[in-house]
């Protein structure tokens, strides 16, 4: 016995063919071909095959259908059947005819090939019968892989494909490629969960196809929440970006979910599709801290942004390089004794370009984020900050602690840990001089990660501030859970707080939260005599803003150091 004998085999199944013939001699001989490749099946009538296909929707691969029978005939079953899909299944339907003009006849009304009789050449019958079979098993597979099974619309695959079709059949017709976002797409699924999230994606679909029929407008859905728009050039997407919030708004009872749709006008047709969704998507990214319903246009102005962007990220590693990077440092003053007391300070990094000048941190900061640069940068400014802090301690012993930045992108790094205790031992430091700022936003990103690395951190020491506090939507529940050592109220609530009452009660609030955690409340902003008093009333620990100091290199820093201190300058 061989090996080979001893194996299991598995026999494919038949395919069932359905013939339908008043004729036995006809039934007979067609039945005789086919049988040599299928399981064949036999009916007298269009009726009686209708009553086999609904008993068994989906089951039979073909039908070989005559057109002259008593009770119903060809042409009347193809009209019930073709017509009734979901009742009896899908197969092709080749015609078995002597008839040259019904041939024409029954492909109009629906039939994908015919078969002549009398039936003389068996191999060209089974030809046709697999061609047919395998056209529409193609077809069936394209179809279950053409659209998202949640939404119904393209998968991105073939809604791209589609894309370059439509600019192949109509080079003249304006397109323009938009993408609908629905922001805090992560928070809308921690807080409402995946099924609701299903629900919410579903509906949006939904209301996609109402404002924008898709015998116009190709559509698809992308990730995290987003969707990608192909559609004639139009004006009025801030009517259907709304339309679409007031749905969301709707189905959450919400009012801060938003809509952002960025739109690439009349694009051009020689750019690869997806570069131009890419365009389209960069508008919503850019916008994405914005809390409004929006449409933002990719136009020449958008165009010298995105190539100056490009032209930042490519002299990045020669800036860091050449030093064009430099630490800066603002300090913050403990108010609550008799008079103000230097505390500690934040790193704020500063870019000085020797063509450009100095480029503002909110062009490249929200750039390396993006793209993972922020790496590098923070990095850098880790460094510069330990070698400050113990210069420092050198030159006036006395230890100054530093805020640093810890980005979205940081927490993910696998050795995160091990670099900062590095930079501590290298510098002759503990984790108590190096203190850690992670944004409010970043925890309502992914709070799982970072709550466990933020843990892991606090573990070896070291101390984390919750930065831009009251901008996200972090919850209660959700707060006593983090792992905090300081709440850093955002500058927007400092600088209204004094002229709105509402504003005054949420900084109010925000320190009675930190009161309830045990934990010291930062308030950045300050620029004025009357907020630090008011702050001070309100049993705010710390201050930093214009009112003591701007960020300023760490030289005229030192005048403040010796200011306190009472060393002479």
């Amino acid at each position: 016995m061989k090996d080979s004998d001893t194996l299991p085999r598995f026999v494919a199944r038949k395919r069932k063919v359905l013939v339908v013939d008043d004729s036995d001699v006809n039934r007979r001989l067609i039945g005789i071909i086919v049988s040599r490749e299928y399981e064949v099946i036999f009916a007298k009538n269009g009726q009686e095959a209708l009553d086999i296909l609904q008993d068994s929707p989906g089951a039979v691969s073909l039908i070989l259908l005559d057109l002259i029978m008593p009770v119903m005939d060809g042409y009347a079953f193809m009209e019930r059947f073709l017509g009734h899909s979901g009742q009896y299944g899908k197969a092709p339907v080749i015609v078995l005819t002597a008839n040259k003009e019904a041939e024409v006849e029954s492909l109009r009304r629906g039939a994908v090939d015919f078969i002549p009789k009398p039936y003389d050449f068996p191999e060209v019958i089974l030809a046709r019968i697999r061609r047919s079979i395998a056209l529409e098993e193609d077809t069936t597979l394209i179809r279950k892989n053409e659209r998202e099974p949640l939404t119904m619309l393209y998968s991105r695959n073939f809604f791209m494909e589609y894309v370059r079709q439509r600019d192949l059949d109509d080079q003249n017709t304006p397109m323009d490629a938009a993408v609908l976002t629905l922001n805090r797409f992560n928070m809308i699924q921690d807080i409402y969960g995946p099924g609701f999230v299903r629900h919410l994606l579903k509906a949006i679909s939904d209301e996609i196809r109402r404002l924008l029929p898709q015998d116009h407008c190709l559509a698809s859905r992308g990730e995290y929440g987003s969707f990608l728009l192909y559609h004639p050039h139009r004006s009025d997407y801030d009517i259907i970006c709304n339309e679409i919030a007031r749905k969301v708004r709707e189905l959450t009872g919400n009012t801060r979910f938003n809509i952002h749709v960025g739109v690439y006008e009349n694009v051009s047709k020689d750019m690869d599709p997806e570069q131009r969704f890419e365009k389209a998507a960069l508008l919503c990214y850019d916008n994405k801290t914005s809390y409004k319903t929006g449409c933002y246009f990719y136009n020449m102005e958008a165009h010298e942004k995105e190539m100056y962007n490009e032209r930042l990220i490519l002299m990045m590693d020669d800036a860091l390089k050449d030093r064009q990077f430099r630490v800066f440092y603002q300090p913050k003053y403990e108010i609550q004794g008799d008079s103000p007391v230097l505390h500690s300070a934040e790193a704020l990094v500063r870019w000085f370009h020797p063509e450009l000048g100095m480029i503002s941190p909110a062009a490249f900061i929200p750039l390396f984020e993006k793209n993972g640069l922020v790496l590098k940068l923070d990095r850098y400014v880790w460094t510069e900050a330990a070698k400050q802090i113990k210069k420092w301690y050198d030159t006036f012993s006395r230890k100054i602690p530093v805020s640093v930045n810890v980005s979205r992108v940081d927490i993910y790094a696998p050795s995160l840990e091990k670099e900062l205790l590095a930079l501590l031992s290298a510098n002759g430091l503990t984790s108590d001089d190096l203190l850690l700022e992670i944004t409010e936003s970043a925890y309502t990103t992914d709070s799982t990660q970072i709550i466990e690395t933020a843990t892991r951190l606090r573990s070896l020491g070291f101390r984390i501030e919750m930065d831009d506090f009251g901008t996200g939507y972090s919850s209660l529940n959700m707060l006593t859970s983090l792992p905090i050592d300081a709440l850093k109220l955002d500058m927007s609530f400092i600088r209204k707080m004094m002229n709105s009452s509402r504003d005054l009660k949420l900084v109010k609030l925000i320190l009675d939260i930190a009161k309830f955690l045990r934990i010291p409340a930062i308030a950045e902003g300050v620029e004025e005599e009357k907020q630090c008093q008011a702050l001070r009333k309100m049993g705010c620990e710390l201050i930093q803003g214009y009112y003591f100091s701007k960020p300023v290199p760490p030289e005229e820093f030192e005048a403040l150091i010796m200011k306190e201190t009472g060393i002479p300058a």
